[in-house]
């Protein structure tokens, strides 16, 4: 059960971090504009060495920052429950930690799953199409890895919670 939990907190911590880094950084998409590289992130945009910040309130990049967000602290929840599941105390005797880690695992997903699909759809419908020379980049790469992460989390903690319960109903016979 234990090795269920450490394994579900070191998914969680690279997934909170992974999360942190994707939502911070700029490099979500790459494009050439008027021969030279450039490069865009939820909140700014770079040309010709520059950076910008994003000033139009466009209801895509609102709802993908606002889901990765979400998602982080979402995953940051679930870390805070599952370190206190390794405790015992009393009080929570009717309430299990691993299995409310496991969910706002779980919850995490869904958010990055959520902002990683809007982001995905309208970029490849409307802004691929507005340049020829396009990609995805690191940015974009690292919230799908942490959208793994979150998930093998959630997968771990359910697995600790039904080890819980197992040993629980033979204890009781």
């Amino acid at each position: 059960m234990y090795s269920f939990m450490g394994g579900g907190l070191f998914c969680a911590f690279v997934g909170n971090i992974l999360l942190v880094i994707s939502t911070a950084t700029d490099y979500w998409m790459q494009y050439r504009l008027s021969g030279s590289f450039a490069h865009q992130g939820l909140w700014r945009y770079c040309m010709s060495g520059k950076c910008y910040t994003q000033t139009d309130s466009i209801a895509y990049w609102n709802a993908t920052r606002a889901f990765m967000i979400l998602s982080a602290m979402s995953c940051f929840a679930g870390i805070m429950a599952g370190i206190l599941s390794f405790a015992h105390f009393s009080a929570f005797e009717r309430f299990n930690r691993s299995f409310a880690a496991g969910i706002m695992f779980f919850i995490s997903t869904l958010f990055v799953l959520l902002a990683m699909a809007i982001y995905t759809g309208v970029t490849v419908n409307f802004l691929g199409m507005r340049f020829s020379d396009w990609r995805f980049s690191w940015s974009y790469i690292l919230g799908w890895v942490a959208l793994l992460m979150t998930f093998f989390a959630g997968i771990f903690y359910m697995c600790a919670y039904r080890m819980h319960e197992c040993r629980r109903l033979a204890g009781s016979r």
